[in-house]
């Protein structure tokens, strides 16, 4: 059991928009369940608490229905739960605490789950700065003869085509798969945030600095200050923004979450 942590991520599974995710049939497995059925009680407490924890069990538990290769050629379908992170966190809790699997899984879920608060309040904190930048951006470019909407949503564009490789705000849009209301922002990790927070307030500074004064030579600045940013992130060998997973959960979704376990508390 040394390495039960090692075993915890070697069942981790990625979907096509990059969610981590855990099979509930895999995890009955580390969790020293070998008959299934005794597990399905354990997923079933765990949705339970779910729901009086008012998350939406749905997004947690995903059930799906698997086939099965059996001998001789043969095929059976089984049932499987998909589960986020917060699910397994449940799930451990939920089981039975005599098993030394389950302990230790309840140790390394418990620190997932905690990262991911803090990942989520970083999120929150990012989305209000840009927020507030965005402004004096806005404020700056004015000031270099961006004055139109559709030489602010250019000047916009120079940015996001810099700091994504040519990527428009629609293309980045598009490659989020988000419905035609739904702000990019309020979709990006912290670290896809930070990257635009620092983009925004860098070009803000040099506008002013540089004494910009046409919208041609802000396009080009907010352009070259986002290719910039975008060198050093490769010069780092981190993940490119475009590349960034895209959170389950909106801005706005958490927002409201947090507001409800606020309100839940007092």
């Amino acid at each position: 059991m040394a390495n039960i942590n090692n075993i915890f991520e070697e069942i981790k599974h990625f979907d096509d928009d990059g969610h981590e995710y855990w099979s509930s049939r895999e995890l009955a497995l580390v969790l020293d369940y070998v008959d299934y059925r005794n597990f399905e009680n354990v997923i079933e407490s765990a949705k339970k608490a779910c729901e009086n924890s008012s998350q939406t069990v749905s997004d947690h538990f995903v059930d799906v229905t698997e086939m099965i290769k059996l001998p001789k050629g043969a095929e059976r379908q089984i049932k499987t739960t998909l589960l986020s992170r917060y699910a397994c966190y449940l799930i451990v809790q939920s089981a039975d605490p005599r098993k030394e699997a389950v302990a230790l899984g309840h140790s390394y879920f418990a620190i997932q789950t905690r990262r991911q608060e803090l990942e989520d309040n970083r999120r929150l904190q990012l989305r209000q700065e840009i927020k507030e930048h965005n402004k004096g951006l806005a404020s700056a470019a004015k000031q270099a003869g961006v004055v139109e909407p559709i030489d602010y949503a250019i000047f916009q564009n120079s940015g996001y085509r810099g700091l994504y490789g040519g990527l428009t705000k629609q293309d980045i849009h598009k490659r989020k798969g988000l419905k035609k209301s739904q702000d990019i922002l309020d979709h990006m990790g912290s670290e896809e945030l930070a990257a635009n927070l620092f983009r925004a307030t860098q070009t803000e500074a040099k506008l002013i600095h540089d004494g910009i004064h046409t919208k041609q030579d802000a396009n080009a600045t907010h352009f070259a200050v986002g290719k910039k940013i975008r060198d050093i992130i490769k010069e780092f060998g981190n993940t490119m923004p475009e590349d960034l997973p895209t959170p389950q959960e909106s801005i706005k979704q958490l927002e409201r979450r947090k507001n409800k376990e606020k309100k839940e508390l007092q």
